[in-house]
């Protein structure tokens, strides 16, 4: 009896820590589309209804609890990118994967400065994991190119220069799906070959690591004009 009660007991607190984990992302999550994820943690904590200590037991970094409040929309953008280079129609998967990462900008305003921190490069597992997913877009930017679908001078640097700017777009507009949905298709439109386009500038110098809401809320910092 006594153990089937000690069992019972760790069975209770277990569940607690699992809601109080549950109640800790779903917080953040929030507290990040509102104040950045260099909100302080404490903020998070309170939100939850938990104690700091509490939060920290379970997410010891911030990166870690940044990772895991995003891991599915993390997970949704690994698996988007490997899906457009698997699709037979190359335009097909390009479009699938600036639609889904967009969408999941809209979805989570939190999103944009955690898929930018998502990779830390303070392990090499974390570096090489950057490195590969920058490396499998170049390739499905010069498929499509190949293919004749997508316009000569599109740079793949000009991913970070359409989540810079749909980031802008909705973090003014949080509720206009509508706006949202036709800017990404403006841009798609600007992408695809036109005889009639006339040549691009030079791409920018911006990477994924080097976006100005790579930490702080977008509303507080501003890209440099070169």
């Amino acid at each position: 009896m006594a153990e089937s009660s000690r069992i019972t007991a760790r069975n209770r607190v277990r569940a607690d820590a699992r809601r109080n984990r549950e109640r800790v992302l779903v917080a953040a999550r929030a507290v990040f589309a509102e104040h950045g994820i260099d909100a302080p943690m404490a903020t998070v904590a309170r939100r939850a209804g938990v104690g700091v200590a509490t939060l920290y037991r379970h997410f010891p970094t911030r990166d870690a609890l940044v990772r895991d409040a995003f891991v599915q929309q993390m997970d949704t953008c690994a698996r988007a990118l490997t899906e457009a280079l698997a699709t037979p129609d190359p335009w097909q998967g390009f479009q699938q994967l600036i639609e889904t990462v967009c969408a999941l900008q809209r979805e989570e305003r939190g999103f944009p400065a955690a898929f930018l921190a998502a990779f830390p490069e303070s392990t090499s597992e974390h570096a090489q994991a950057r490195q590969r997913a920058e490396r499998d877009f170049t390739t499905l930017v010069r498929r499509v190119q190949a293919s004749g679908a997508l316009r000569a001078d599109f740079h793949p640097s000009d991913l970070a220069v359409v989540l810079l700017a749909h980031c802008a777009l909705v973090t003014a507009l949080p509720e206009d799906g509508a706006a949202s949905r036709r800017l990404v298709a403006y841009l798609l439109q600007s992408f695809r070959t036109d005889p009639a386009n006339r040549p691009l500038p030079p791409p920018t110098a911006l990477t994924l690591r080097s976006l100005p809401i790579a930490t702080d809320h977008p509303q507080r910092r501003r890209p440099s004009r070169a």
